[in-house]
């Protein structure tokens, strides 16, 4: 559940927006960095260069490696960067965040995660959960970052979301066809989870709010490698034969 609007939020929180009033100047930072990955010739970006796209568009910080669960930081505030693909971004609904590895084994000694699965389904959200404390204990604010993009890098939903614990009694798990545990919401039946076994990868269900910003860029024409080097003046002196 979204936190609610107050007259008097702004002591309850001292991050740079809220999240019902996101800048469109940091997306159009973000949109100029995606162009300039365009224009070197990229046909993709990765977590990471999300993580340094949002870093750079809010003046923060991209952690070199997560505290806990955190990725970018600016001031008391943090964020978990995720960027996700979708055939047609615009019309997305629900996406799926992976969140890392959840190893029950390692953390609670749970060998046979089939044994019992609702247990090993509360071990997982438990170690996530902890995660969240750690970025909690750093931070007096912490959030999801999501970045839906189309496959050709043109249409992009951007949206946040306030990182929290999840309610282990809340959810009910359930082994698939596939060996892979899920989680569903014990009141609305609604599914939240998937945990594989194999790998111990840890997946969130995440809707898309309707008033998600929503944005389009054009693509310039890539540079050519003769232009490159023609710019940086390169010349035999460059090149040491050893």
């Amino acid at each position: 559940m979204k936190k609610p609007k107050l007259r008097d939020s702004k002591y309850l929180s001292e991050s740079p927006y809220s999240l019902e009033n996101i800048p469109h100047e940091i997306i159009l930072r973000i949109a100029g960095s995606i162009v300039f990955l365009i224009y070197t010739g990229r046909k993709d970006m990765t977590g990471d260069d999300w993580g340094d796209i949002f870093a750079s568009a809010i003046d923060g910080k991209h952690l070199s490696s997560p505290l806990g669960i955190a990725d970018v930081e600016k001031d008391h505030t943090a964020w978990s960067m995720k960027t996700v693909k979708n055939t047609c971004p615009f019309n997305a609904k629900t996406v799926r965040l992976i969140s890392g590895r959840c190893s029950p084994d390692y953390s609670y000694g749970i060998v046979d995660p089939h044994e019992d699965i609702q247990k090993t389904g509360e071990a997982v959200l438990a170690i996530w959960n902890s995660r969240v404390d750690i970025a909690l204990a750093h931070y007096k604010a912490t959030r999801t970052g999501i970045l839906i993009r189309s496959n050709d890098l043109r249409d992009f939903v951007y949206f946040e979301e306030y990182l929290e614990h999840f309610k282990l009694s809340q959810y009910e798990w359930k082994e698939n066809t596939r060996g892979n545990l899920e989680g569903f919401d014990k009141y609305t039946g609604i599914k939240h989870f998937i945990w594989q076994p194999h790998g111990s990868q840890f997946t969130i269900l995440c809707n898309v709010p309707s008033d998600s910003i929503k944005f389009r860029i054009r693509h310039p024409e890539p540079m050519s490698e003769k232009i490159v080097l023609k710019s940086l003046n390169f010349n035999s002196n460059w090149v040491e034969f050893l």
